[in-house]
C-alpha cells in the first residue's frame, strides 16, 4: 500500500528506479545515449483512420457503455445516462504550452460540442492531466473525483463539489454507478516545490451492466493483478501506450506497448482501448510508433488485434 512520507509525501506500492530532475536534465539537454529507433515488422496506422464513427449525442442503450476517444487520456463516458470526462484536456498543455507541450491533433470533440457532463474523473495533478483552463471552463456543473491531497487546488479555483479518495476507497458516483480509487504506479507534481505531494492514482467504475477501469497514468507493476483480483474483470479498459521512451528515463512512469498488454492480461479486460498516445510529443518515440508497437505485441501474445483497440480522436466504441 502507499503511505505519505513525512506526512507530505507518497510513494508506489512496489519501489523503481527514480524518475527525478537530474534524470530530465540529463536527457533535455542531449546527455545520456540515444536509443535506437524501433524496427516496425506492423505498419503504423494511417492518421485519421477511423474504428467507428459514433456521435455522442446518439441513441445509447443505458446498458452499454459509449466510450469516445477524445485525446491523450481524455475520453468521453456515457452510461446509464450519465456524462464522465476523465482527465480532460481540450487545449495545449500549460503553463507553457510550447514545443513537445503543443497538441499536434485538436481534441476529437470541441469542447462546446460536449454533452452536459456530470462527473470527472482526475488521475494525477501533472499539466496533461490536470489541466486548468479546462477545469475552469467546466467549472461547478460536475462533480470532481480527484485523489488524496488535490481537492485543495480544485478549491483554491473556487470548484467545489469534490470527492477526495485514497486507493482502494470507494462510493457511488451515480444511480446505478460505483467508482473505486485504485493504485497507479506514477508521480505527482505541478512545480520544482510540490513532488509527490498529492496522490495519483486509476479509477474503476462498476454498473450492474458493466465494469470499465481507467489506468490513468502508469508505470507497470504487479499492482495490475491485484486490481484484476479485487475489482476485475473488466468491461473495457483504457490503457497507455505512449510517452516511453527514453526508457532508461520513463519506464518507472510509463507503459511502453508491451507492458500495456501485460497491464490488459492482468486486469482481466475484455476489451481495452489505447490511450496517452497520439496527441503530445512529450517523449522521444516517433508519434505513430506506439500503436504499430502495439499491433506487433498483440500478434506475439495470440491476442486479436479487436481486443485492444486503437481508435482515432473523436471516435468512440459501444461496449
Amino acid at each position: 500500500m502507499k503511505r505519505r512520507i513525512g506526512k507530505t509525501r507518497f510513494r508506489n506500492a512496489h519501489p523503481h528506479a527514480s524518475h527525478n530532475v537530474a534524470g530530465v536534465l540529463r536527457w533535455k539537454l542531449g546527455l545520456a545515449e540515444e536509443e535506437p529507433a524501433a524496427i516496425l515488422s506492423v505498419t503504423p496506422p494511417r492518421e485519421g483512420e477511423p474504428h467507428r464513427n459514433w456521435h455522442p449525442s446518439e441513441p445509447l442503450v443505458d446498458s452499454e457503455i459509449r466510450l469516445t476517444w477524445i485525446g491523450h487520456s481524455t475520453f468521453l463516458i456515457q452510461h446509464h445516462g450519465v456524462n464522465i470526462l476523465t482527465d480532460p484536456i481540450f487545449g495545449d498543455c500549460q503553463p507553457v504550452p510550447v514545443g513537445r507541450y503543443r497538441r499536434v491533433k485538436a481534441a476529437g470533440i470541441r469542447f462546446e460540442d460536449l454533452p452536459p457532463i456530470h462527473h470527472v474523473l482526475i488521475s494525477h495533478s501533472h499539466y496533461d492531466h490536470l489541466d486548468a483552463p479546462t477545469i475552469r471552463a467546466l467549472g461547478h456543473r460536475p462533480e470532481y473525483w480527484v485523489p488524496s491531497g488535490l481537492s485543495h487546488w480544485l478549491r483554491k479555483r473556487g470548484i467545489g463539489g469534490i470527492h477526495e479518495f485514497a486507493w482502494w476507497q470507494s462510493s457511488i458516483l451515480a444511480d446505478h454507478i460505483t467508482v473505486h480509487c485504485v493504485p497507479a504506479q506514477h508521480a505527482s507534481a505541478r512545480t520544482p516545490f510540490d513532488r509527490d505531494q498529492t496522490h495519483w492514482c486509476g479509477w474503476v467504475l462498476k454498473s450492474p451492466d458493466r465494469s470499465l477501469y481507467f489506468a490513468g497514468d502508469t508505470g507497470y507493476s504487479p499492482i495490475f493483478k491485484e486490481i484484476g483480483k479485487r475489482l476485475g474483470p473488466f468491461d473495457v479498459s483504457m490503457i497507455p501506450i505512449g510517452a516511453y521512451k527514453p526508457r532508461w528515463l520513463m519506464h518507472p512512469m510509463h507503459t511502453n506497448p508491451a507492458e500495456a498488454v501485460k497491464v490488459h492480461q492482468d486486469v482481466g479486460s475484455r476489451l481495452s482501448v489505447a490511450c496517452h498516445w497520439g496527441t503530445f510529443r512529450l517523449a522521444d518515440e516517433p508519434l505513430m510508433e506506439p500503436p504499430a508497437l502495439l499491433a506487433e505485441e498483440l500478434v506475439a501474445q495470440n491476442i486479436p488485434p479487436d481486443r485492444f483497440l486503437t481508435l482515432t480522436q473523436g471516435n468512440a466504441i459501444d461496449v
